[in-house]
């Protein structure tokens, strides 16, 4: 004997069973991972801090503002930047008060003075060419750089300090970042500026202005001569009248 089969409870188990399913999170659903956030851009000054003993830097830094420029540059540019980082133990060496004497141009050069255009890994430093180019400028005289090295020895003079490289800070193929012993003074601190040239003198410009004019002819002379003849035989005439009346006058 067939059994009748029971059509609505299989469909209400059906169902049932249908809802569990698609309300229940699959464990491909739960395992699957995050998206990984998207990585920050760089900050000098966290990098800093980040390694320790950089107050000093990290303060001129921000007082001058360069810290936004090097992370615009680092952002905006492909050629990275290269920096070199007194500690606060080579700040201390300086003499007492010189970072005060300073205005604010003069600590905004101090801080790109010690700043290259590009990227440069510790093992490039040799294919680097003397004077070595800062984001201060490329004066030959007064903000030279000039760069040494030889195996992982990298020395630096500015014809004020010699310094030496004590290691990597942070590198990242676009910012690298190393240590130095002493702050790299640059000679413009030290070398007498050029005084202003001095006015040209008024004869010089009175003698151009003359020449603008030409000379005066042959013509002009003859001419100023005989008015001076007339003027003369003029005033002869009347001094002799005057001498004739006064001479009457007295008679009578």
């Amino acid at each position: 004997m067939m059994m009748k089969f029971n059509y609505p409870l299989f469909t209400l188990s059906l169902l049932l069973t249908t809802l569990l399913h698609s309300t229940t999170p699959t464990s491909a659903a739960t395992d699957s991972p995050a998206p990984s956030p998207s990585s920050a851009p760089t900050d000098i000054i966290r990098i800093l801090k980040k390694a320790g003993g950089f107050t000093t830097l990290i303060r001129l830094l921000q007082t001058t503002q360069t810290s936004t420029q090097i992370n615009a540059q680092l952002l905006n540019s492909n050629n990275g930047l290269t920096l070199f980082a007194p500690n606060d133990n080579s700040f201390s060496s300086l003499k007492p008060g010189f970072l005060n004497s300073l205005n604010d141009q003069q600590k905004n050069e101090l801080i790109q003075f010690h700043e290259l255009p590009s990227f440069v890994s510790l093992s490039n430093f040799d294919t680097l060419s003397n004077p070595v180019r800062t984001q201060a400028g490329d004066d030959p005289t007064r903000l030279a750089l000039n760069i040494t090295s030889s195996g992982s020895q990298v020395n630096l003079t500015t014809g004020v300090v010699n310094a030496t490289v004590g290691g990597s800070v942070f590198s990242d193929h676009q910012l690298a970042i190393y240590q130095v012993d002493k702050v790299l003074l640059p000679r413009d601190f030290f070398v007498p500026k050029s005084p202003p040239p001095a006015p040209a003198p008024e004869k010089a410009k009175d003698s151009k202005k003359k020449s603008a004019e030409g000379p005066a002819s042959a013509d002009d002379d003859t001419k100023s001569s005989a008015m001076s003849l007339k003027d003369k035989t003029g005033i002869m005439f009347v001094v002799a009248v005057a001498s004739v009346a006064v001479a009457t006058v007295f008679s009578l």
